[in-house]
């Protein structure tokens, strides 16, 4: 998967946002898992994957049309953004 970036990371947050929180872990690993296969798509065939995008959890969040961004001190934006970042690391760990 391509380097994690901030917007990444907010992207992914509004897509949880649109969620209960029960699923927030799972619906992270997939679309880790989907932007990790996109980028070894991307790597294999020199072109972005048809559905997924170019390998970035930014590309395949923004396909899942998420949230509009709600305010920085908004609670539950920032537990999600802390849930998109916890998912990150511990996909990192393995």
């Amino acid at each position: 998967m391509r380097e994690i970036t901030h917007g990444d990371i907010r992207a992914a947050a509004r897509v949880l946002l649109a969620q209960s929180e029960c699923i927030w872990p799972e619906l992270m690993a997939d679309m880790l898992g989907q932007a990790h296969h996109a980028d070894r798509y991307r790597k294999a065939m020199g072109r972005l994957h048809p559905r997924l995008g170019n390998g970035t959890l930014m590309s395949v969040a923004l396909a899942r049309a998420p949230v509009a961004e709600p305010p920085a001190s908004d609670p539950r934006y920032l537990t999600a953004i802390r849930a998109a970042i916890e998912a990150v690391l511990d996909w990192r760990a393995r």
